[in-house]
Protein backbone atom coordinates (compact mmCIF):
# COMPACT_ATOMS: atom_id res chain seq x y z
CA UNK A 1 0.00 0.00 0.00
CA UNK A 2 2.74 2.02 0.20
CA UNK A 3 4.51 2.39 -2.33
CA UNK A 4 1.47 2.99 -4.23
CA UNK A 5 0.06 6.03 -2.10
CA UNK A 6 3.31 7.50 -2.90
CA UNK A 7 2.39 6.75 -6.77
CA UNK A 8 -0.65 8.51 -6.01
CA UNK A 9 0.73 11.37 -4.28
CA UNK A 10 3.35 11.84 -6.99
CA UNK A 11 1.03 11.70 -10.02
CA UNK A 12 -1.25 13.93 -8.05
CA UNK A 13 1.49 16.69 -7.88
CA UNK A 14 2.63 16.60 -11.32
CA UNK A 15 -0.80 16.93 -12.22
CA UNK A 16 -0.84 20.58 -10.38
CA UNK A 17 2.19 21.51 -11.32
CA UNK A 18 1.37 21.31 -15.15
CA UNK A 19 -2.16 22.96 -14.72
CA UNK A 20 -0.55 25.66 -12.79
CA UNK A 21 2.24 26.03 -15.68
CA UNK A 22 -0.10 26.25 -18.32
CA UNK A 23 -2.38 28.43 -16.68
CA UNK A 24 0.41 31.08 -15.29
CA UNK A 25 1.92 30.94 -19.07
CA UNK A 26 -1.53 31.40 -20.48
CA UNK A 27 -1.82 35.06 -17.98
CA UNK A 28 1.87 35.96 -18.89
CA UNK A 29 1.23 35.81 -22.67
CA UNK A 30 -2.23 38.18 -22.50
CA UNK A 31 -1.35 41.30 -23.67
CA UNK A 32 -1.80 44.38 -21.93
CA UNK A 33 -4.76 47.01 -22.07
CA UNK A 34 -3.48 49.59 -19.80
CA UNK A 35 -3.45 52.94 -21.34
CA UNK A 36 -0.65 55.56 -20.24
CA UNK A 37 -1.45 59.32 -20.24
CA UNK A 38 2.62 59.33 -21.47
CA UNK A 39 2.18 56.62 -23.80
CA UNK A 40 4.30 54.34 -22.09
CA UNK A 41 7.34 56.29 -23.47
CA UNK A 42 10.18 56.54 -20.47
CA UNK A 43 11.26 60.31 -21.47
CA UNK A 44 8.32 61.34 -21.79
CA UNK A 45 6.41 63.16 -18.29
CA UNK A 46 4.60 61.34 -15.93
CA UNK A 47 1.56 63.12 -15.48
CA UNK A 48 1.09 61.61 -11.79
CA UNK A 49 4.07 64.03 -10.88
CA UNK A 50 3.26 67.32 -12.59
CA UNK A 51 -0.93 67.13 -12.57
CA UNK A 52 -3.32 67.25 -9.88
CA UNK A 53 -5.46 64.05 -8.72
CA UNK A 54 -8.74 65.89 -9.12
CA UNK A 55 -8.11 66.38 -13.10
CA UNK A 56 -5.91 63.27 -13.78
CA UNK A 57 -7.44 61.06 -16.07
CA UNK A 58 -10.31 61.41 -18.23
CA UNK A 59 -12.92 60.47 -15.43
CA UNK A 60 -11.57 62.65 -12.86
CA UNK A 61 -11.23 65.78 -15.42
CA UNK A 62 -14.78 65.23 -16.04
CA UNK A 63 -15.57 65.36 -12.66
CA UNK A 64 -14.19 68.86 -12.39
CA UNK A 65 -15.57 70.02 -15.44
CA UNK A 66 -18.90 69.19 -14.04
CA UNK A 67 -17.95 71.19 -10.36
CA UNK A 68 -17.06 74.02 -12.53
CA UNK A 69 -19.99 74.38 -14.76
CA UNK A 70 -22.35 71.60 -14.87
CA UNK A 71 -24.25 72.60 -18.34
CA UNK A 72 -20.75 71.96 -19.95
CA UNK A 73 -20.52 70.80 -23.28
CA UNK A 74 -18.38 68.26 -22.67
CA UNK A 75 -20.52 65.84 -20.45
CA UNK A 76 -23.63 66.83 -22.28
CA UNK A 77 -25.48 63.92 -22.72
CA UNK A 78 -27.32 63.56 -26.83
CA UNK A 79 -30.11 61.48 -27.55
CA UNK A 80 -28.35 59.72 -30.52
CA UNK A 81 -25.87 58.54 -28.23
CA UNK A 82 -28.72 57.40 -25.65
CA UNK A 83 -30.25 55.34 -28.59
CA UNK A 84 -26.99 53.92 -29.61
CA UNK A 85 -26.63 52.63 -25.92
CA UNK A 86 -24.39 55.07 -25.05
CA UNK A 87 -25.70 57.00 -21.65
CA UNK A 88 -22.92 57.09 -19.43
CA UNK A 89 -22.40 58.57 -16.12
CA UNK A 90 -23.25 61.76 -14.61
CA UNK A 91 -20.26 62.61 -15.39
CA UNK A 92 -19.79 60.97 -18.82
CA UNK A 93 -22.92 61.03 -20.68
CA UNK A 94 -21.48 62.45 -24.21
CA UNK A 95 -20.49 60.43 -27.35
CA UNK A 96 -17.26 58.62 -26.36
CA UNK A 97 -15.47 59.78 -30.20
CA UNK A 98 -11.99 58.90 -29.24
CA UNK A 99 -12.69 55.36 -27.25
CA UNK A 100 -15.40 54.78 -30.38
CA UNK A 101 -12.75 55.00 -32.75
CA UNK A 102 -9.99 53.30 -30.84
CA UNK A 103 -12.07 50.32 -30.48
CA UNK A 104 -13.77 50.10 -34.34
CA UNK A 105 -10.25 50.25 -35.02
CA UNK A 106 -10.85 53.17 -37.92
CA UNK A 107 -7.44 54.32 -38.24
CA UNK A 108 -6.06 50.46 -38.70
CA UNK A 109 -8.71 50.89 -41.39
CA UNK A 110 -7.76 54.10 -42.90
CA UNK A 111 -3.98 53.21 -43.00
CA UNK A 112 -4.87 49.29 -44.55
CA UNK A 113 -6.96 51.08 -47.11
CA UNK A 114 -4.68 53.66 -48.31
CA UNK A 115 -7.18 56.17 -47.80
CA UNK A 116 -3.94 58.82 -47.63
CA UNK A 117 -1.96 57.66 -50.13
CA UNK A 118 -5.13 57.39 -52.56
CA UNK A 119 -6.07 61.59 -51.68
CA UNK A 120 -2.41 62.15 -52.47
CA UNK A 121 -2.29 60.62 -55.62
CA UNK A 122 -5.84 62.98 -56.34
CA UNK A 123 -3.39 65.98 -55.49
CA UNK A 124 -4.70 66.74 -51.86
CA UNK A 125 -1.02 67.04 -50.19
CA UNK A 126 -0.09 68.48 -46.89
CA UNK A 127 0.94 71.74 -48.65
CA UNK A 128 -2.78 71.40 -50.52
CA UNK A 129 -4.42 71.16 -46.98
CA UNK A 130 -2.19 74.08 -45.72
CA UNK A 131 -2.92 76.26 -48.36
CA UNK A 132 -6.82 75.15 -47.64
CA UNK A 133 -6.87 76.63 -44.36
CA UNK A 134 -6.96 80.48 -45.23
CA UNK A 135 -9.86 79.96 -47.28
CA UNK A 136 -11.72 78.14 -45.21
CA UNK A 137 -11.48 80.72 -42.48
CA UNK A 138 -12.31 83.26 -45.00
CA UNK A 139 -15.68 81.17 -45.56
CA UNK A 140 -16.36 81.43 -41.93
CA UNK A 141 -16.56 77.26 -41.96
CA UNK A 142 -13.75 77.20 -38.79
CA UNK A 143 -16.58 79.83 -36.83
CA UNK A 144 -19.22 77.47 -38.04
CA UNK A 145 -17.60 74.43 -36.83
CA UNK A 146 -16.51 76.09 -33.53
CA UNK A 147 -20.30 77.33 -32.76
CA UNK A 148 -21.84 74.08 -33.58
CA UNK A 149 -19.37 71.43 -31.64
CA UNK A 150 -22.03 69.91 -29.66
CA UNK A 151 -23.88 69.47 -32.76
CA UNK A 152 -20.97 67.86 -34.43
CA UNK A 153 -19.70 65.82 -31.42
CA UNK A 154 -22.83 64.43 -30.19
CA UNK A 155 -24.90 64.14 -33.61
CA UNK A 156 -22.82 64.32 -36.39
CA UNK A 157 -19.90 62.04 -35.05
CA UNK A 158 -21.87 59.48 -34.23
CA UNK A 159 -23.49 58.65 -37.55
CA UNK A 160 -20.35 59.26 -39.34
CA UNK A 161 -17.71 56.84 -37.00
CA UNK A 162 -20.36 53.93 -36.59
CA UNK A 163 -20.82 54.06 -40.35
CA UNK A 164 -17.56 53.97 -40.93
CA UNK A 165 -16.44 50.66 -40.72
CA UNK A 166 -18.94 50.02 -43.94
CA UNK A 167 -18.23 53.34 -45.72
CA UNK A 168 -14.63 53.59 -45.53
CA UNK A 169 -13.98 51.10 -48.35
CA UNK A 170 -16.81 52.66 -50.70
CA UNK A 171 -15.11 56.10 -50.23
CA UNK A 172 -11.64 54.71 -50.54
CA UNK A 173 -12.88 53.03 -53.93
CA UNK A 174 -14.06 56.66 -54.98
CA UNK A 175 -11.05 58.41 -54.53
CA UNK A 176 -9.13 55.97 -55.99
CA UNK A 177 -11.53 56.23 -59.34
CA UNK A 178 -11.05 60.19 -58.98
CA UNK A 179 -14.24 62.98 -59.59
CA UNK A 180 -16.24 60.81 -61.95
CA UNK A 181 -17.15 58.33 -59.13
CA UNK A 182 -18.16 61.52 -56.51
CA UNK A 183 -20.30 62.68 -59.48
CA UNK A 184 -21.78 59.70 -60.28
CA UNK A 185 -22.72 59.45 -56.66
CA UNK A 186 -24.15 62.98 -56.69
CA UNK A 187 -26.51 62.37 -59.66
CA UNK A 188 -27.78 58.64 -58.07
CA UNK A 189 -29.19 60.59 -54.82
CA UNK A 190 -30.74 63.21 -56.54
CA UNK A 191 -31.98 60.72 -59.14
CA UNK A 192 -33.12 58.64 -56.29
CA UNK A 193 -34.99 61.03 -54.34
CA UNK A 194 -36.64 62.52 -57.66
CA UNK A 195 -38.05 59.32 -58.25
CA UNK A 196 -39.50 58.81 -55.09
CA UNK A 197 -41.14 62.06 -55.52
CA UNK A 198 -42.41 61.24 -58.97
CA UNK A 199 -43.75 57.90 -57.53
CA UNK A 200 -45.71 59.46 -55.06
CA UNK A 201 -44.41 56.75 -52.80
CA UNK A 202 -45.20 57.21 -48.79
CA UNK A 203 -43.66 56.05 -45.67
CA UNK A 204 -45.79 53.33 -44.28
CA UNK A 205 -47.64 53.90 -41.59
CA UNK A 206 -46.88 57.75 -41.50
CA UNK A 207 -48.43 58.96 -44.85
CA UNK A 208 -45.38 60.93 -45.52
CA UNK A 209 -43.86 61.83 -48.80
CA UNK A 210 -41.26 59.58 -48.91
CA UNK A 211 -39.23 61.69 -50.94
CA UNK A 212 -39.69 64.53 -48.46
CA UNK A 213 -38.54 62.48 -46.11
CA UNK A 214 -35.55 60.82 -47.68
CA UNK A 215 -34.58 64.47 -49.48
CA UNK A 216 -33.50 65.40 -45.54
CA UNK A 217 -30.90 62.66 -46.26
CA UNK A 218 -30.19 62.38 -50.28
CA UNK A 219 -30.33 66.24 -51.19
CA UNK A 220 -27.36 67.09 -49.02
CA UNK A 221 -25.10 63.94 -50.03
CA UNK A 222 -25.97 65.03 -53.75
CA UNK A 223 -24.58 68.48 -52.74
CA UNK A 224 -21.78 66.91 -50.41
CA UNK A 225 -20.53 64.37 -53.37
CA UNK A 226 -21.06 67.22 -55.95
CA UNK A 227 -18.79 69.58 -54.19
CA UNK A 228 -16.08 67.21 -53.13
CA UNK A 229 -16.25 65.71 -56.46
CA UNK A 230 -15.51 69.41 -58.09
CA UNK A 231 -12.57 69.89 -55.35
CA UNK A 232 -10.82 66.78 -56.93
CA UNK A 233 -11.13 68.22 -60.17
CA UNK A 234 -9.50 71.18 -59.39
CA UNK A 235 -6.79 69.64 -57.54
CA UNK A 236 -5.78 67.60 -60.22
CA UNK A 237 -6.11 70.78 -62.73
Amino acid sequence: MAPLSSLLTLGLAASTSAFSTTSTSSVASRPSTKLYENFGFDFAEDQAENTPTSILGEANYKKWVNSVDPNNMLNRQSVLAVALGWEGTDEEDTYPVLSRVRELGLLEKTAELGVLSKLEAQGLTLEKAEELLPALEKLGVLKLVANNQQLLINGVAPIAIEGAPLLLPLVAGAIEVGPAAFYLAAATFAGLDFYLFSSGAEVPFLGLSAGGVAGLVLIPLSVVSAIVGGAFAQLKN
